[in-house]
């Protein structure tokens, strides 16, 4: 992999530690600002709201710019706006800040998902964004329980300093390291993109993407709490979880990375079960300390496994749509980030308990499965009208 790709991951790093590391600071968050832990948890949901307008957006207006300044500008912003959230007294204050955050997120992650794969070769694209997500799940590993023990000691504000500091790099990284230019040529037609991303297969892709995203969001929102309310963990135990999380998140990555682009459809179907019948493990023995560690690594391997693949088949179905793919896919994959915390946070403030979001995961997930089965019959069904004329 070229190096300027792993700092891309670098900078990706900084970002997912960032939208990730909530899940172990809302319940803090929530004491010091005094609103409550679901309105705590909807942060997760408004930066995953403003990636969602932001990918596709940002992506448009950014498809003439120069990669590097681009890029440069996305993280200058990230940066500003943690300093700000570190600062605020208002919860008000502090939700802007995560959308306009969002905003930089999802604009940088969109021209870097495009300047990844512009890096390999064309039968690459699942190993490049592999790299890239590997920034993601080094967040996880590293990034997420670093601020989960900074908000232990020193509270949440200490954990958004973080994130500001490890920009500063990430910042240099990029000026010295991403090639400056455009891609090469100028851009096909806005329209044609446009129409590109139409395809049918697309659209599923991107559907099933945002129904698995919202899968994992939704329990790892509320993970903290998940583990010292039902779990019967202590407080220390949180950062070790979402590092655990993490490394699964990790392995799964690096497992997509090598099968995305040979065998995809094993990958999306055996692991998608697999992660299905996690979260279902996972709610009903969430009260079992041993069996919960043991899922809460599993599902962090296979949520990612799945996602990065879908991602990975977005790519490739949107080859018409060489400047806007990256920021429709962050977009519809944050649609999964956004519904998920929001759906856990419903049925935790309906009265069902922590363990609840770990049963909306598993509707998802199930879901997930129903749209792909139903497409595939339409499919079939679709051929073999078709058949009969060719003859």
């Amino acid at each position: 992999m070229p190096f300027a790709l792993l700092l891309l991951g670098l900078a990706v790093f900084a970002h997912g530690t960032s939208e990730f590391m909530l899940s172990g600071l809302v319940p803090d968050i929530a004491r010091d600002l005094g609103v409550s832990v679901p309105a705590a948890g909807a942060l997760t949901s408004a930066f995953a709201v403003g990636m969602v307008v932001g990918a596709p957006l940002v992506a448009g207006l950014a498809r003439r710019w120069p990669r590097r300044g681009a890029l440069l500008a996305f993280l200058v912003v990230f940066l500003a706006v943690h300093v700000v959230g570190a600062l605020t007294g208002s919860f008000a204050v502090l939700l802007a800040t995560r959308v306009v955050g969002a905003f930089a997120n999802a604009g940088f992650l969109a021209v870097a998902l495009v300047a990844a794969v512009g890096m390999v070769p064309g039968d690459a694209k699942g190993r490049a964004t592999s790299t890239l997500l590997g920034g993601v799940t080094l967040a996880c590993v590293a990034g997420v329980p670093a601020g989960a023990v900074l908000g232990e000691l020193w509270g949440w504000r200490a954990a958004f300093w973080a994130v500001a500091l490890v920009s500063v790099p990430a910042l240099v990284a990029v000026a010295r390291s991403v090639p400056g230019g455009t891609a090469e040529g100028p851009p096909p037609a806005l329209r044609g993109e446009l129409r590109s991303l139409r395809d049918p297969r697309l659209l599923v892709t991107l559907l099933l993407g945002a129904l698995v995203n919202g899968a994992t969001f939704c329990t790892f929102t509320y993970l903290a709490p998940l583990v010292t309310e039902v779990s019967g963990l202590g407080g220390a135990w949180v950062p070790g979880v979402l590092a655990l999380f993490g490394a699964g998140a990790f392995a799964g990555v690096t497992a997509a990375g090598r099968l995305a682009d040979r065998r995809p459809g094993p990958v999306l179907a055996g692991g998608g079960l697999a992660l299905g019948m996690g979260w279902y493990a996972l709610a009903l023995g969430a009260g079992h300390p041993v069996p919960a560690l043991a899922l809460v690594f599993a599902q962090g391997a296979l949520s990612f496994c799945v996602g990065s693949t879908l991602i990975t088949r977005a790519l490739y179905a949107a080859q018409g749509a060489p400047t806007l793919a990256g920021g429709f896919a962050t977009a519809a994959f944050n649609v999964g980030a956004a519904v998920g915390p929001w759906a856990g946070g419903a049925v935790i403030g309906a009265g069902f308990g922590y363990r609840a979001p770990v049963w909306v995961s598993a509707g998802l997930v199930a879901l997930a499965f129903a749209v792909a089965a139903t497409t595939q019959r339409w499919r079939e069904r679709a051929v073999g009208q078709e058949t009969p004329l060719r003859r």
